[in-house]
């Protein structure tokens, strides 16, 4: 299993042209863009480094940021919902284990989106994410 968690790591990182700003020992991540001003576009997340379903589905997470592209769902918890989906079909595409502890953690994530979408005055949750609200 470890090295197929290293050939996923490596081909999404070429396939997307993401860099690892840092490989975080915690279970969080986040995805970024910097934009500069001659056109030109670095991607970067900090991501657990996958070595378990877990670290991989947050792994997978930030990638998808970068593959779905950042700002293209309105509410922020919407594009939450579809990096979530990005990596539990990647991890079932790759052949890794989609354990009740990963589900657990996306379940999770999704109800701490919208709860934050709430407090900052969201009118109306997506129907997506009804179930999480």
């Amino acid at each position: 299993m470890e090295a197929r968690y290293e050939r996923v790591t490596r081909q999404m990182l070429d396939q997307y042209r993401v860099r690892v700003r840092r490989w975080r020992t915690s279970m969080s991540g986040i995805a970024w863009e910097l934009r500069y001003r001659d056109g030109s576009v670095k991607r970067l997340i900090e991501a657990p480094r996958p070595r378990g379903p877990v670290s991989a589905a947050i792994f997978l997470h930030e990638i998808g940021h970068h593959a779905i592209g950042f700002n293209r769902y309105r509410p922020r918890c919407l594009e939450e919902f579809h990096a979530w989906d990005f990596a539990l079909k990647q991890m079932e595409v790759q052949g890794l284990n989609v354990t009740p502890a990963v589900h657990t953690r996306v379940r999770r994530s999704l109800r701490y989106a919208v709860a934050k979408a709430r407090r900052r005055g969201i009118r109306e949750v997506p129907a997506e994410l009804a179930a999480f609200a």
